[in-house]
């Protein structure tokens, strides 16, 4: 069994930036991840960190709400 290939990115809300890995098909950008995506966009080994600086959560996975998606580039 063959794992989805991630892909590390940055993601800039409002308020946080999180860094983590998205499962990106090779070939796929991730513009053509963000337009499929549903409501949430799953991001495995997650961290959160506050404008500050200051790293306020690390977890194998989180749900970032699309709707507060200010920007996402690969890293």
């Amino acid at each position: 069994m063959s794992e989805t290939p991630r892909t590390k990115v940055t993601i800039l809300t409002s308020s946080y930036r999180v860094k983590g890995s998205i499962e990106l098909l090779p070939g796929a950008r991730v513009t053509d991840f963000m337009n499929e995506a549903k409501g949430f966009i799953a991001v495995t080994d997650a961290e959160v960190w506050e404008s500050n600086e200051r790293r306020v959560l690390t977890t194998p996975f989180l749900n970032v709400s699309k709707e507060h998606v200010v920007i996402v580039t690969p890293d």
